[in-house]
């Protein structure tokens, strides 16, 4: 598998691995596929893994610590801080003495002694980034943390952050139903050579085409929450990937290989972490790498799937979106 440079400092797989639906979110988990799909991933040549404290919380780390103990010069491994679970509340905490509170609880977790890329999760809006970013400048200077990153961080906020502390990556949702980075975010990152890592590239599932109806979602999946799931936009959502699927079949792919071979064409610092717990998808999303699109096919793909073409907001509340 080819690499890409997040930042001009930080050499990744062109396609990493979201591990978050390993523990939760996306159904009941099993631990053994987690662990199986993040070890044939590794031998796939994927090299960025992308985890978070707050994903079971915390059983997430643990299993990606457990899957790497033989492989730990292998991976590039990202986790992140700063969304607080306790019991079924959640909270957003910057605060200097949490960062470095949480980062130390990650390590032990994970079992290793850096974290390749820290991303803090949500920016806290009662914090100022100066403060937050300037105590996960520390761990880098202690050398528990190599590299520094944020989560759907709007443009001023990137900007502040990087006049502290370099940024090696910006990770946020963008996807063929997630296009607005497009408008602001992305031409932030380039102006100040910050990689972008997209989450969610396939659109939580949806551009998979696995999905007919509202009732295909497992029980206690948290999608059956989101605003894009649910009723008159669920239909509508649906008419895209149907568009897309037709696109997928002339090229004998799959609508999860268009899409991603789609987000892959939008620039070499880019890299995409789809998420999944099956061997079958994990070879499926990989062979997208073969997938070539054409300048036809790409003009046809930003007709099927503009800015803006996906119903309904991302989030049952955006407001823990930094805007």
């Amino acid at each position: 598998m080819e690499t890409r440079t997040l930042g001009g400092r930080l050499e990744v797989s062109e396609l990493g691995l979201g591990c978050m639906g390993m523990s939760e979110f996306y159904g009941a988990p099993d631990e053994e596929d987690g662990l199986a799909t993040i070890r044939r991933a590794i031998d796939l040549g994927v090299t960025l893994l992308d985890t978070a404290d707050m994903y079971g919380p915390h059983d997430n780390e643990r299993l990606v610590g457990k899957a790497i103990e033989d492989h730990r010069d292998e991976v590039v491994l990202a986790t992140k801080f700063g969304v607080r679970r306790d019991g079924g509340s959640r909270a957003i905490d910057g605060r200097p003495e949490y960062v470095r509170e949480a980062c130390d609880a990650s390590l032990r977790r994970l079992g290793v002694e850096a974290i390749d890329l820290y991303y803090q999760h949500r920016v806290d809006p009662e914090v100022p980034i100066e403060e937050t970013v300037g105590a996960m400048a520390g761990l880098v200077e202690a050398g528990k943390v190599r590299h520094l990153g944020l989560s759907e961080a709007a443009p001023e906020t990137i900007r502040r952050a990087n006049a502290v502390h370099p940024i090696t990556a910006l990770q946020t949702e963008y996807s063929l139903w997630s296009r607005f980075p497009e408008e602001e975010i992305l031409p932030t990152c380039r102006e100040l050579g910050i990689g972008f890592v997209a989450y969610s590239p396939l659109g939580r599932g949806f551009l998979t085409g696995r999905f007919q109806s509202f009732d295909d979602l497992p029980e206690g999946d948290w999608r059956r929450d989101s605003p894009r799931f649910q009723g008159e936009n669920f239909e509508r959502n649906l008419e895209l990937v149907n568009h897309v699927e037709a696109l997928a079949r002339s090229k004998s792919a799959t609508p999860a290989q268009l899409a991603l071979a789609w987000l892959l064409r939008r620039g070499d610092d880019i890299a995409p972490i789809p998420g999944t717990t099956s061997l079958e998808h994990l070879e499926e999303n990989v062979a997208a790498l073969d997938l070539t699109l054409t300048e036809e096919e790409l003009r046809r793909i930003a007709e099927i799937a503009p800015p803006g073409a996906a119903a309904g907001d991302r989030y049952p509340d955006m407001s823990a979106v930094d805007r």
